[in-house]
């Protein structure tokens, strides 16, 4: 009796050092070098927020953060390597509204839980997509007359993207549908050849990220007709939204922080916390809005709850347009 009334006690005094450890390992973390996967080629959008949190990290919490590109099938290969990593903090990886939301319909499969997800840390970024057109093969000063256009010539006219599934390949779905028109996608491997065609007259029109799109906008090559974020995008001033004329429509390009399945949540809140401080910084607001970037920094809750909002958005518009499954 005695030996067993010591073993009870025994037990719950380890499990009682056991939970007043964790909040130890949290203030302790980390320890050693974490890596961050990319799950995207080096040199894009999603690349560089990577490096520029990655950076700061390093000087915010004393241990490096190491940048680790896993490009592949639209951002599922790098995603399924963070998912299998460990979940202790030392391997969080970046995500973006193609490869955290629309894949999560546009793939039969992905290589990981479609239902564990991940452990969402911080949105780093909102990027608006702007509409532009070559004005010789489209007739229009703005997306009324566009919409009125293109409903005079049903399937007649193009629109280019950077690939199926991408944010900006899904924009134009959105638009087709909402405004009833019908228009032929294009999709590119990327897209800096897809805007290069459309100022050439290959592709009628196209919806870009804006950083890229405003150069060419600015050039006077091509026509921007409106943005696609609810409010109007510091790099084209000028340029209304697409809600203006048609009610409710976003279609805007997101960048944020994740961790494995199952990471501890007191060392994701921690580098929830550290991030939102980074983003909050005036010298980083002050660099992401020259790149024409909407920066955000919120908390994973809310991170999460945007999530499941973009998920069952881009779920409706793929179904509304019978986009092929991957």
């Amino acid at each position: 009796m005695k030996l067993k009334r010591f073993m009870t006690i025994a037990a719950a005094a380890t499990a009682i050092c056991v939970v007043g450890l964790q909040p130890s390992h949290a203030q302790d973390y980390p320890t050693k070098t974490v890596t961050v996967v990319v799950p995207f080629a080096a040199g894009g959008n999603t690349d560089t927020f990577g490096r520029l949190v990655a950076e700061e990290l390093d000087k915010r919490l004393g241990q490096r953060f190491i940048v680790e590109n896993k490009p592949g099938a639209g951002g599922n290969i790098g995603l399924g390597d963070l998912a299998r990593s460990k979940p202790d903090g030392y391997t969080i990886g970046m995500g973006t509204v193609s490869s955290n939301a629309i894949n999560q319909t546009l793939y039969k499969t992905l290589p990981y839980d479609k239902e564990k997800g991940f452990a969402p840390i911080s949105l780093i970024a909102s990027l608006p997509n702007v509409l532009v057109v070559n004005p010789d093969k489209i007739k229009a000063n703005n997306v009324e007359e566009l919409i009125a256009f293109l409903k005079t010539e049903p399937g007649k006219h193009t629109y280019a993207s950077s690939g199926v599934g991408t944010s900006i390949h899904l924009a134009g779905e959105l638009l087709a549908t909402k405004a009833g028109v019908k228009i032929t996608h294009v999709p590119y491997k990327g897209s800096s050849q897809a805007i290069l065609d459309v100022v050439a007259g290959h592709v009628d029109m196209m919806f870009d990220n804006i950083p890229t799109a405003a150069q060419q906008v600015k050039a006077g090559k091509v026509k921007a007709l409106a943005v696609t974020s609810l409010g109007k995008a510091d790099l084209l001033p000028d340029v209304p939204t697409m809600a203006n004329t048609i009610p409710g429509f976003e279609a805007t390009s997101w960048h944020g922080l994740f961790a494995p399945p199952g990471t501890p949540p007191e060392i994701v809140e921690k580098l929830s916390k550290e991030v939102q401080a980074i983003i909050a910084e005036p010298a980083m607001q002050e660099k992401l809005k020259a790149m024409g970037v909407t920066p955000v920094g919120n908390t994973s809750a809310e991170f999460q709850a945007f999530i499941d909002k973009e998920t069952a958005k881009w779920a409706d518009v793929i179904k509304a347009a019978n986009v092929p499954l991957q």
